[in-house]
This record gives C-alpha cells, structure tokens and sequence, in this order.
C-alpha cells in the first residue's frame, strides 16, 4: 500500500479564510490544519482574531451578519456548506467548545448534572436514566469529587475551577474528535490553571482528541500544545513546532510578544523605597457572616508599607487578598486590629481596581469620572478655598483631569469619551487617573492586570513603575499571578486562608522559600520551555497520586 493511500484527512483544515464586521476585516486569508489528536495553540493579543477563527470551526457566526468566506473542514464537515441540522450534529457531537467564561455558559437555574445530561440525549437519543449516568461519569472523569451527589449542585455552588471542569465534562460528554477551548484558564489561580491545564493533557492521551487551545497567554499554550500559530491583526504571523517557536522565534513580533511574557526567575530593578512608612496595619481580622456560619476572610494580619516601595500580595481565590486591599483603603472596617498613617497623618490611600468596564460608570464621559475625586476632596486648592472655590471652578476641574489622561499615555481629548469606546488597557490607564486625582500617597492595585494580554499588561506594569518613580507612592499589589508579582515587587506577602504564610524580600520568597504552599504556587506557573512544563506535569502526577 502506497504512502498516500494511507494519508489520513486533517481533523481540521481551514483555507484562506477570512471574516469580515462591517468594515472591520477580524481575520484576513488565514489557513492552517490540526491532524487528529494533535494540539494546536491560537496566541495573540486581544483583536487578534484567534477567538473569531474558533468560532467560525463550528460556524457561530451564521445568522449574525459577518461576512465569512474560505474553506473550514472540520471532522469530516463541509462548515460553511452545512445546514443547520448537520451543523446541529457537528457541534457537541464531532466537535465541542469550552468558553473562557463558564458562569455565563452555564445556566444558573439548572442542576449541571442535568445540563450535561441534556446535551447527551440531544446528540445520543438516550434514555433519561442512561444521560444522568453519562452525567455522572463525565464529572467523575474531569475530577470533580462526589461527582454523584455534585450533579445535583448548581453553578452557583461550584468554584470558578469545578464550573470549568464541568463546561470540559459536557464538552466530553459525546466523546467529540476535537475540543475548541476559548482561553479556558484566563479567570483562574495558577494552581486551578495548572489542574486544568494537566486534565486537558491527560484527556487527549486518554482519547486521542484533537485540541484547538485559543490563550493570550504564551506560557499556557508552552504548557499544552505541539504547534503554536502566532496571530496579529487577523494573519498568521508565525507558526510551528511549539519549542522551536517559543525557543527560537524568527519573527520580531513573536520575540516582542515573548519578550512581554512576566517571568519568576527575573527579578525586577529595586524600587526607590524609603524607610519611611505610610501605613501600617496590625492584627487586622475582618468576618462575614454570623453565628456558625461566621468565616474569617482575614485573620491577624499584620504589616507595612513604605514610601515609594511596592508591596506584591500574593494568593489563590479565597485567600483574603483582595478583602485585605479593601480594609486598607477603607472600603472595608475591620473586625478586629487597626490601620494606622505613618506619621501620624491618615494618607490618601485609593484602588485600581481588576474590571475597568465595571468599576466606570458606562453612562458617563471618562473626564467626569476621573473628575469625581477632585470635586470631593478639592485637591489642588488651599484649605481654605477648597470648599467652594474648586467646586464651582469646572475649568479647573477640567484642566486639571486633561493632564491626568495625558499623564497616564491617553489624550486630553479623551475627556468625553465613554468607556465602551476604550480597549481594556486604555480603561485600566482611566482607572489608575482616577486614582491618582486624589493625590494618594498609597494605590492599591487589585488584579489590575489580570484580563489584559501580556503586551498590555507589560505596559501598564510600566506606566505603575514611572507613576511610582516620579511621584514616590507606594503601591499594593494585589494578584495570583506570581510571575506579575515578582517583576513589581519589593516585598511580597503570600497569603492562604486568610492568613500571611510567608513574608519577605521578594528575592528571597521566590530564591528560597520557606512555606509549603508558596513552594506549590511557584510549581504551578507555567514554563515557557516545553520540557519544563512535561517535568513540572509529571511532578504535579506523581504528587497527587501519593
């Protein structure tokens, strides 16, 4: 039998296509091939075009009005040729997707158990009793424990890792040929990425299924994937071998793109910090909930912050991070222990928060945003005059908010814009105007970077560490991603359960660390060399088979 009699067909095979909204061209002549049970990462920033290549494998832009031309094969399935009932099949059936958002994919009234069980009798004509069981052993499968008694839980009640796995378990309910994942670990702490990341890998051992993985996030695909395909404005930019790509790029927008990639074993310049401290807090508890049902979110808490330094918090969900950022800038009382000024004087203290678009009024101009802190506090004017003066001055008012928007890298036209018209980095740059309106002597950061791609991020990295220079503040640092942590970062408090567990200089938390846990967080970052990654994968089996 002769070689090409033996030629099996592309699990997926896309030819020049192209997508097209309104005058906005989102993908442009892009080809490319996944062979079945192969791995295939889209890496690009947002606008790139790789979630708009997902979609069009499995047709989801049919019906609403974009404009998609090219050849898209997959398993077998003519997609631009197929009727709705073929596509109907396709989807779930031979091919299945996990979207980066499982609450919003996931139906908030019904039980998951019933949700996967429904789409197995759409594309299998089971038997009520036969789809709850496939339920069952397909959460079972994915790891969620008491997977049983679980199905029964709503989506609600699941951990933003459990409402993951479970969106994988539907996906896999049908035993697809190909799995699309659309940035499946965004959302999630390094050590649920790392868990995710592992069961995708020993699912396609397990089933021979082909992966499309859709991320951001080049350590991600390091992690998964046999080929990457770089994508920028909708083109292709580079594509091959995974380390041949991530170890050797040829293209300079590749090597940028890597270049922009946060990485723990770099260490950031130091800081212009002083001894002097604007804040410090000590035995600081805070509680919700009642009686029984009473937690501690934080518990004895201690520490300070000093002029112009950047304290990293680091932790997983749950931890108490995030509740420990808005005790210190007051958005939170605690319940025990006290907040006290260096100095004797009560600094400013104002917060960047995580989601700009949510943290921004969407019905009014940025520049009145932005303006907010200064007609309340009067910044800029003597005591005096403050209460009534800069109130009525909305020239000055307004004068003053154009230079904040130019200070942060936006125009002072920008003023009247409305947050919709903004990219998620140019409105985190309208969050960090808005806290430095006030004149703070202390920024809290909450996940400021977090839903940004790593080009973005590295900027407003940058933008915090020229504000800092320039003005002495001291920042806090709030995230799980630890490799962000270690490139801004003085001092670094790693926190579980509420409490401090390791504490320290961030070169010696990250060199030489001394708690458990925070040895577990730096073993669940993912490594840009795919041979790491296998040796970390494999260390991550071996310990929990233990």
């Amino acid at each position: 039998m002769s070689d090409s009699s033996t030629t099996s067909t592309p699990l997926v095979e896309v030819t020049d296509l192209s997508v097209e909204f309104g005058d906005l061209r989102a993908v442009d002549g892009l080809s490319l091939t996944l062979e079945k049970g192969a791995a295939l990462g889209l890496v690009g920033e947002s606008g790139s075009g790789k979630s708009t290549v997902a979609s069009a494998l499995l047709a989801l832009h049919r019906g609403t009005g974009a404009r998609v031309s090219g050849a898209v094969r997959v398993a077998g399935v003519d997609v631009q040729a197929a009727s709705d009932d073929e596509l109907r099949r396709l989807r779930g059936g031979k091919a299945a997707m996990v979207f980066q958002d499982p609450l919003s994919s996931l139906d908030p009234y019904y039980a998951v158990g019933d949700q996967i069980a429904e789409v197995y009798r759409v594309h299998v004509k089971a038997s009520r009793r036969a789809a709850r069981a496939r339920a069952v052993e397909v959460l079972d499968r994915v790891g969620i424990p008491d997977a049983a008694r679980r199905a029964r839980s709503r989506p609600h009640e699941f951990s933003g890792g459990m409402r993951q796995r479970a969106l994988i378990a539907m996906a896999l309910a049908c035993e697809p040929d190909l799995l699309i994942a659309d940035e499946p670990t965004t959302a999630l702490d390094v050590t649920v990425q790392a868990q995710i990341l592992d069961l995708l890998h020993t699912l396609r051992e397990e089933t021979g299924m082909g992966l499309l993985l859709v991320t951001h996030d080049v350590g991600v695909a390091a992690e998964s994937v046999d080929e990457i395909l770089v994508m920028r404005h909708g083109r292709a930019v580079e594509h091959g071998l995974v380390g041949t790509v991530l170890g050797a790029p040829a293209q300079a927008y590749t090597q940028e793109l890597l270049g922009a990639v946060p990485r723990v074993d770099a260490p950031r310049t130091a800081s212009e910090a002083t001894e002097e401290v604007v804040l410090e807090a000590s035995g600081l508890r805070r509680e919700f909930g009642r009686g029984k049902r009473a937690f501690a979110a934080v518990d004895d808490v201690s520490l300070t912050i000093h002029r112009g330094e950047t304290l990293g918090i680091v932790g997983e969900s749950g931890s108490g991070k995030t509740t420990l950022g808005r005790m210190l800038v007051g958005l939170l009382e605690p319940t025990a222990g006290e907040i006290k000024p260096g100095g004797g004087v009560r600094p400013d203290v104002q917060m960047v928060f995580q989601d700009p678009a949510s943290s921004l009024n969407p019905r009014r101009s940025v520049g009145e945003s932005i303006a907010d802190p200064l007609r309340a506090r009067g910044m800029g004017v003597p005591p005096l005059e403050r209460s009534r003066e800069w109130g009525r001055d909305e020239g000055r008012i307004r004068g003053r908010v154009r230079e904040l928007l130019e200070r942060v890298g936006l125009e002072a036209a920008h003023y009247d814009r409305y947050p919709h018209e903004f990219s998620g980095g140019q409105r985190q740059r309208v969050g960090i105007a808005r806290a430095l309106a006030a004149d703070p002597r202390v920024i809290v950061c909450d996940e400021p970077v977090s839903a940004l791609d790593v080009t973005t991020q590295a900027q407003v990295v940058a933008l915090l560490a020229e504000l800092q220079r320039e003005l002495g503040l001291a920042l806090v640092f709030v995230a799980h991603d630890l490799a962000v942590v270690r490139q801004v970062s003085d001092r670094v408090a790693v926190m579980r359960r509420g409490r401090i567990v390791e504490y320290g200089p961030a070169d010696e938390v990250y060199e030489s660390p001394r708690d458990p846990y925070t040895k577990q967080l730096l073993a669940a970052v993912p490594a840009l060399d795919p041979e790491v990654a296998a040796r970390r994968r494999t260390a991550r089996r071996q310990l929990t088979a233990v």
